[in-house]
């Protein structure tokens, strides 16, 4: 690799966390660029993969590209037109977030093709998009959460059966999207309907959660095979919940406490519960996992990871890294590297069987 790798930012997606992408790319484009020559590469809602010229994400525009799914052809974009090569990345960094994009869809195209890229593989990227299939990753762990229940499909008679048992009030959520689009909390029977009406108009699965009376807190994880964690952060929403607004809207007066001010021992078992989460799912690189401290009991509950985090100037990704020693571009740096190192070890696995 050349003392300036080139890295291949894709952004945008298939996605209803376009937009979010974008908001990221920008940031972790500007960021790469001490020390990386970065290439800007559109995903367009409809699909197309876009090259774009200069270091800096547009929402729009570029050279229509491929990437093959083959090996031999060492990463390389190509033009869609006449198949020319144009440029050949050294590592790919999905900023994807979302369907098509973080849940390892874009993650299976990559190892088709045999290239570097950060964050977590197709496994771990599938596991932790899917709510429902992460909890059961969890349990299986035996990691403390919230109460869930998952539904398949609109059932009058399963959907008396999730709030007999879990009570009221619940939170309703697509159970593969992020950034709290379509997520609803739902204090009364009458908001229930709604709420469901809303969730499987994105996905055909949906997650039902016991809602808990509890601090919000997060921690940022780093690293392959010897995973490490922040210091955590608590989030205070300026609304009910941490919704989509609360977390974007430019008007957003939710605060976020880096260091969060909890004792030693509950930074210690948070710290710890997430690198536990991040092992759960087999993921590299990157997460950040997320969590609930109940007022009441001070119970620490394991809510979510996310392989593919938030790299906006105000997400608590890297903020947290930040305020833990590592500043934002030796951060990006760092994950170069690890994606690099996974690939490499795993270039040297057995494809074939024999003596």
């Amino acid at each position: 690799m050349s003392p300036r790798p080139r890295v291949a930012v894709l952004f945008g997606g298939r996605s209803g966390e376009h937009e979010v992408s974008l908001r990221s790319a920008a940031s972790v484009a500007g960021g790469l660029a001490q020390h990386h020559d970065v290439l800007c590469v559109l995903i367009e809602k409809a699909g197309r993969w876009r090259l774009q010229s200069g270091p800096e994400p547009r929402p729009s525009g570029g050279e229509p590209v491929f990437l093959a799914p083959d090996p031999t052809d060492r990463g390389a974009l190509r033009r869609f037109a006449d198949a020319a090569s144009l440029v050949r990345p050294d590592v790919y960094f999905p900023v994807l977030h979302g369907p098509y994009g973080e849940d390892g869809t874009v993650q299976g195209l990559l190892d088709l093709a045999a290239v570097p890229y950060v964050g977590a593989g197709v496994a771990a990227s599938a596991a932790a998009m899917d709510k429902a299939m992460m909890k059961a990753l969890f349990e299986r762990a035996g990691l403390p959460q919230v109460s869930h229940r998952v539904l398949f499909s609109r059932d009058p008679a399963k959907e008396r059966t999730v709030l007999d048992e879990l009570g009221l009030p619940v939170f309703v959520k697509p159970a593969n999207l992020g950034s709290s689009v379509a997520v609803s909390r739902v204090p009364t029977t009458d908001a229930f309907d709604a709420a469901l009406d809303q969730a499987f108009a994105y996905d055909h699965k949906v997650v039902v959660e016991q809602a808990v009376d509890a601090r919000e807190v997060e921690v940022s994880i780093l690293g392959n095979d010897a995973p490490e964690a922040s210091v955590p952060g608590e989030i205070v929403p300026d609304r009910e919940f941490y919704d989509y607004d609360s977390k974007y809207a430019p008007d957003s007066s939710t605060d976020l406490l880096i260091p969060a001010p909890l004792d030693d021992a509950a930074t210690e078992e948070i710290r710890r519960l997430g690198v536990a989460a991040f092992r759960a799912v087999d993921a590299s690189g990157l997460a950040r996992v997320d969590f609930f401290l109940e007022r009441s009991s001070g119970r620490v509950l394991v809510n979510e990871i996310n392989t593919m985090p938030g790299f906006t100037d105000i997400s608590m990704y890297p903020r947290l890294w930040e305020a833990s020693g590592l500043p934002y571009p030796e951060l990006l740096a760092r994950l170069v590297t690890l994606a690099t190192e996974r690939h490499a070890r795993r270039a040297r696995l057995r494809t074939d069987y024999g003596p």
